[in-house]
């Protein structure tokens, strides 16, 4: 197991300070870029990216990049992809060429099991968030949970500005988050904020109501009612729904640090197709790919890439304060730290 991965708030100063971290890497032992020119075959890419945004940002743009590469996408959320993946390792048979998801402790699992190429690309230079020492593992987007609410919904006085404003009578049967039981972001914000705060704050959030909800679609809707006055979610959600359909929704960046998530890309050992896998791992890294990711209201992995729109505070500021993540413990008490939320919260 490589050395425990840090938490967003330690990622900038450990990317200069490995030397085998992005952007800092030993260039010798990069393997070569893949050529966009010739790439040819089949791919097939499992992510939990949302659907609309394979749709309309992630096919056309990667159609584009690569007009003779045939690429399949297998969508769910992190959870599915996961089940779906540890059935095809019981079958011996991995179905993925390339994988996409959230969760980073999940890649550790996997590296672990010795399922994962070793790839450094040549974009690497321009990234400024840690990867794996080895290449199994590269950050591809940046995925930041937030408290948001509703403008129109709530008093001035009454905007959280804390993780622990979630707490107060105030926000009583009015506040909710992600199941993350299915949700590989809503699962790293438990485990983040159970080390920062401790597993009382979850029962002080049971005590006052907390809605455990099945997706982010259901929470932005009772957000809009104001069935909720507060929520924990994804900011790239909450940013979309600003730019594309005006709605009154804001982002609290909590005062403890906000929980920021490295989502990584990487490579299945067993592909058929090693060169086109490389070079969609070399474009997704690259300042073209990286547009498409902000495009989508995600932030950007390389330091040379503007924020999403909508977006008031830089991530190298957000990194400044965020939660320190215990990727490790997250990959290895995945079930103990579930079963804990579960009885605490959800029975």
């Amino acid at each position: 197991m490589n050395k425990k991965l840090m938490g967003a708030a330690a990622l900038m100063t450990l990317a200069t300070v490995l030397a085998v971290g992005c952007g800092g890497g030993d260039k010798k032992a990069a393997a070569p870029a893949g050529d966009k020119k010739g790439v040819s075959g089949e791919l097939m890419v499992y992510t939990s990216i949302y659907p609309d945004i394979i749709d309309k940002l992630c096919k056309p743009n990667v159609a584009k990049a690569f007009p003779e590469l045939k690429v399949t996408w297998f969508q769910g959320g992190t959870e599915k992809v996961k089940t779906k993946i540890a059935g095809e390792i019981k079958a011996n048979k991995i179905g993925a060429d390339v994988l996409m998801v959230a969760d980073p402790s999940y890649y550790l699992a996997l590296k672990k099991q010795n399922l994962l190429m070793n790839y450094k690309s040549k974009e690497l230079e321009k990234v400024v968030l840690e990867c794996d020492k080895d290449g199994a593992w590269l950050p591809v987007r940046v995925n930041n949970m937030i408290i948001a609410y509703n403008k129109d919904k709530i008093a001035k006085e009454d905007i959280p500005t804390s993780w622990e404003d979630l707490t107060l009578p105030k926000y009583k049967g009015k506040i909710a988050m992600p199941n993350p039981m299915l949700s590989g972001t809503a699962y790293v914000a438990v485990g983040a904020l159970s080390d920062k705060l401790g597993w009382d704050y979850f029962k002080k959030l049971k005590a006052n109501g907390l809605r455990i909800e099945e997706g982010n679609s259901a929470i932005q809707n009772k957000l809009l009612t104001g069935e909720y006055m507060a929520a924990v979610i994804l900011e790239e959600n909450i940013l979309k729904l600003q730019e594309t359909k005006k709605e009154p929704l804001a982002v609290c960046y909590p005062k403890e640090g906000c929980i920021i998530i490295n989502s990584p890309i990487g490579i299945f050992k067993n592909t058929k197709n090693p060169e086109a896998a490389k070079a969609m791992v070399d474009w997704w890294l690259s300042p073209e790919g990286q547009k498409a990711v902000t495009a989508g209201w995600m932030h950007s992995v390389r330091g040379d890439v503007a924020s999403p729109n909508g977006a008031t505070v830089k991530l190298a500021d957000l990194n400044k304060n965020a939660i320190k993540i215990d990727w490790d413990k997250l990959a290895n008490d995945e079930a103990k730290i579930k079963e804990q939320f579960r009885t605490i919260v959800m029975e």
